[in-house]
């Protein structure tokens, strides 16, 4: 498969390719994918099975439901997938694309559990600023992170 997109976790144990562009990519705010991702809302890009292959590692799965399982990375814990197990597809999640900013969100779904603060004029009014907004630990921390790109099976962290 030549990848149109490649992802993984944060510690690199485990990557993914996608055959092709995710065509339907969503924000669910349902309260199973809230607790799944430990977030407001889970962003998940969705391919055909068959345009869908793990890379390195085979993750295991969490039955999150009757319905659907969720793959994790079981060294750093990174939530990756959603599926539907009925359903011929896998959602990745896109916070673990190389290139996230290739995806956009075309729908919201779960929209019952939305927390009331996540509205955009909320969020939009919230003061901004840039990751390095100068704290001290964060200027000077060192990613330990696995890169935003495929690497050799010997990759591994930098040491602390």
């Amino acid at each position: 498969m030549t990848p149109a997109l490649t992802g993984g976790c944060q510690c690199g144990a485990i990557r993914y390719a996608l055959a092709t562009v995710p065509a339907r990519t969503t924000l669910c705010h349902c309260r199973m994918c809230q607790k799944a991702v430990g977030q407001p809302f889970a962003a998940y890009a969705s391919v055909p099975m068959a345009d869908f292959a793990w890379t390195r590692g085979t993750p295991p799965a969490f039955r999150s439901s009757s319905a659907a399982e969720r793959h994790f990375c079981p060294q750093c814990g990174t939530p990756l997938t959603f599926r539907y197990v009925a359903r011929g597809e896998m959602e990745v999640a896109v916070g673990t694309l190389d290139h996230p900013e290739k995806i956009t969100p075309v729908a919201h779904v779960g929209v019952e559990s939305r927390l009331p603060w996540m509205a955009s004029a909320v969020l939009d009014a919230l003061p901004q600023s840039a990751n390095q907004g100068g704290d001290p630990i964060v200027a000077k921390l060192v990613n330990y992170q696995h890169p935003d790109h495929d690497t050799g099976q010997g990759w591994a962290a930098p040491a602390a």
